[in-house]
């Protein structure tokens, strides 16, 4: 087996991935549509687009079982902030549609073993 490869699926990214479908079906109910996921360029990665009507919504996703290290929304650093701005200038860029509203939210989500994920956006989170 090549050095650094593993035959098992990283759990963090299980974790994040599931925590991800769960804001995208939040989204969705409340009658969003998903433009992208996990978009990415040598910038960084937007977890979540969604669009309704023309409002685009950047949103930021974090994962977490407890909230032993703080809220998922206090890992949104100044710089994280400042790398999803620059992020999202390019996605637009690349996605030429008439948008008249930007908005950036933090979705939080909390999973425990044997219970459905629970979802909390921050609408304008900055």
């Amino acid at each position: 087996m090549p050095r650094g490869s593993t035959s098992r699926p990283d759990p963090r990214r299980a974790l994040g991935a599931n925590g991800e479908r769960a804001v995208a079906v939040w989204y969705e109910t409340a009658g969003y549509e998903v433009l992208d996921r996990n978009w990415r360029n040598r910038t960084g990665e937007l977890d979540l687009v969604v669009g309704r009507d023309r409002v685009v919504v950047f949103c930021e996703v974090k994962t977490r079982r407890t909230n032993t290290f703080g809220a998922p929304v206090e890992a949104i650093t100044r710089e994280k902030r400042q790398r999803l701005r620059v992020l999202a200038a390019q996605w637009l860029d690349a996605h030429r549609d008439a948008v008249r509203e930007v908005r950036f939210d933090v979705a939080s989500v909390f999973v425990r073993p044997g219970t459905e994920p629970v979802v909390e956006i921050l609408e304008g989170a900055f």
